[in-house]
This record gives C-alpha cells, structure tokens and sequence, in this order.
C-alpha cells in the first residue's frame, strides 16, 4: 500500500517544485523586470510604467485618484469596450477619462480607461490599441 503512494507523492512534489522555480501562471502577477511584476489582470496585454506616460495622462491619473474634478464633461462615463480589445465584463465595468493632447482643438484621441477591479489602460489612438498601465 504504501509504494503505491510514493509515485503520487513523488509527482506532487515535483509539481509543487516546479511551481516554485518557475511561478504560477494563474497568480497575480509576473515577473517582468527587476522591481516591476505585472498584475494578472494585464497578463497579455502590452504594458506602460505610470511614470512613463505622457505628463498630461499622468495628470489624468492624480484627477482619477482624487476623484475629480475632471476637465471634460464626458470624463467618467462608461466605456463600452465595443472594440473587444480590454477583457470582457459587463456593462459599467469600464469608465473612460480625457488626457489632454497639446494642440488638440476636441478631446483628442488619447484615453485612460479604468475598471471596477483597480485595471488602468491607456490609449492614445482612440482605442485601436490599449496598454496596461503598471503602478
């Protein structure tokens, strides 16, 4: 009875040996560069450091994070994600803010878009692309 446990216990350890060197794809984040991990919801997904966004979407970003007040009168309204491109979930899931683009006489096409989750993507060719922006 128990040799016939030990090719079980042998196969779980090396699983549980195998998780440990090379990590867990289904957790919440990966390794991507020294001090960075990307966060599970953005696994896929191109990726942009905050801090090398745009001055003007990082200022969108401090607006977003004190709750407002927001420039433009269409900033916090739900984003759609008609294009497919961000992870599918239901309606009000999304909500999309304006980042100001320099000699830009509208909005313009540059977007940061947020999910109910904590998710932060930026577009800047009005959502034919999106990057997941790591904090």
């Amino acid at each position: 009875m128990l040799l016939r446990s030990v090719p079980r216990a042998f196969a779980g350890l090396l699983v549980c040996l195998s998780v440990l060197l090379t990590g867990c794809s289904s957790g919440t984040s990966t390794a991507t560069a020294p001090g960075h991990s990307t966060p599970g919801w953005a696994h896929g997904t191109p990726t942009v450091q905050a801090s090398r966004l745009p001055a003007e979407a990082r200022q969108t970003l401090a607006l977003i994070d004190r709750g407002g007040p927001f420039p433009y009168a269409r900033d916090g309204v739900v984003f759609g994600n008609f294009e497919g491109l961000l992870p599918r979930h239901g309606r009000g899931y999304y909500h999309e803010f304006t980042v100001r683009t320099p000699g830009s006489r509208d909005r313009g096409a540059r977007r940061i878009v947020t999910g109910q989750s904590g998710e932060i993507y930026y577009t800047d060719d009005h959502y034919k692309s999106f990057r997941a922006v790591l904090r």
